[in-house]
C-alpha cells in the first residue's frame, strides 16, 4: 500500500524482522525466541527488539535517525522473551498507538499461536474451558488450573508424529481470553506440555530432547495476529505473519 509504514531505518535487533507495514505506521515485526520485548534497564537495550532507549512509562523506543531527527516507535503488546513471533509497534503517530492499545484491551485482537507439545491430543479440534488463578511472587508471575478466573482457547491439531518413542504434536492455540502464562497452563493441564517450558512442562521430556535433538527454546510462537482499524477515514483490514519457526517441525 502506498499509504503503508515508511521503509524507516531503525535499530532492530540482529535476527528481527518486518512482516508486516500498514496505514498510519504500524509495522509488525517476526521476534526471535531469547529476545526482550522491551528492555527494563539501559543494561538490557542489546537483548531488545528495538537496541534503544526505551519509556517504560510512555511505552516507547526513541532513537535519533541518521538525519539527527528524534524518531519514537510505540510498543502495542508483549511476548514473553522466550516466545517468538508477531509483535507489534506505531511509527511516530501516537494518536494510532492509543488507539489501537484500546482494541488489545477490548479484546478485539485475533492472535493465533503454534505450539509444539509433547503428548497426543486426543481430539483434532477443541475448546479448552479452565478456571486459571495467577499469582506474583517475587516479580514472577506463576498461573495455575483450578479456581479462579475463567479462561478459555481454541485449539486445532495441526500435525502430529506418531512415533511412541517420541509423540509429538504441533497444534494452533487461538486465545479467547488473555491470561498470563494461559496457553502454557492449560497445555499442561492436559498432559501436553510445551516443548521447552520450564517452568510448567515436563523437565525430563525437556532435557533428554535437548540432548538428542538441542532443541532447549520454548516452543511457542505467535504465529498471526489480526484485526480492523481506522486510518484515514476508511477501514484498514490488518494481518501479519511470522511462519512457523524451522525447529518445530524438524521432529514432525
Amino acid at each position: 500500500m502506498s499509504e503503508s509504514a515508511p521503509e524507516i531505518e531503525l535499530p532492530l535487533h540482529d535476527g528481527v524482522t518486518v512482516v508486516a507495514r500498514a496505514p498510519g505506521g504500524l509495522m509488525a515485526f517476526d521476534k526471535p525466541a531469547g529476545v526482550l520485548s522491551h528492555p527494563n534497564m539501559r543494561s538490557e537495550q542489546p537483548r531488545a527488539l528495538l537496541t534503544c532507549d526505551y519509556s517504560i512509562e510512555g511505552e516507547f523506543f526513541r532513537w535519533i535517525d541518521a538525519a539527527g531527527k528524534s524518531r519514537n516507535l510505540w510498543l502495542l503488546n508483549r511476548l514473553d522473551s522466550h516466545t517468538s513471533g508477531v509483535i507489534l509497534g506505531v511509527f511516530d503517530d501516537t494518536e494510532l498507538a492509543r488507539r489501537i492499545r484500546a482494541l488489545f484491551r477490548e479484546k478485539h485482537i485475533r492472535k493465533v499461536y503454534h505450539a509444539l507439545v509433547f503428548g497426543k491430543p486426543s481430539h483434532p479440534t477443541a475448546v479448552w474451558k479452565d478456571r486459571l488463578a495467577i499469582e506474583k511472587r517475587g516479580g514472577q508471575v506463576r498461573t495455575k488450573a483450578g479456581d479462579g478466573i475463567p479462561s478459555e482457547s481454541e485449539v486445532r491439531v495441526l500435525k502430529q508424529r506418531r512415533d511412541p518413542a517420541l509423540p509429538v504434536a504441533l497444534i494452533e492455540l487461538t486465545p479467547r481470553t488473555g491470561r498470563s502464562h494461559q496457553l502454557r497452563v492449560q497445555c499442561a493441564h492436559r498432559r501436553l506440555p510445551i516443548v521447552g517450558d520450564a517452568t510448567y512442562g515436563d523437565f525430563g521430556a525437556n532435557r533428554a530432547l535437548a540432548k538428542a535433538t538441542g532443541i532447549k527454546r520454548l516452543c511457542l510462537h505467535s504465529h498471526e495476529t489480526r484485526f480492523d482499524y481506522e486510518h484515514g477515514g476508511r477501514v484498514v483490514k490488518f494481518v501479519a505473519t511470522a511462519p512457523t519457526p524451522a525447529e518445530f517441525l524438524q521432529l514432525l
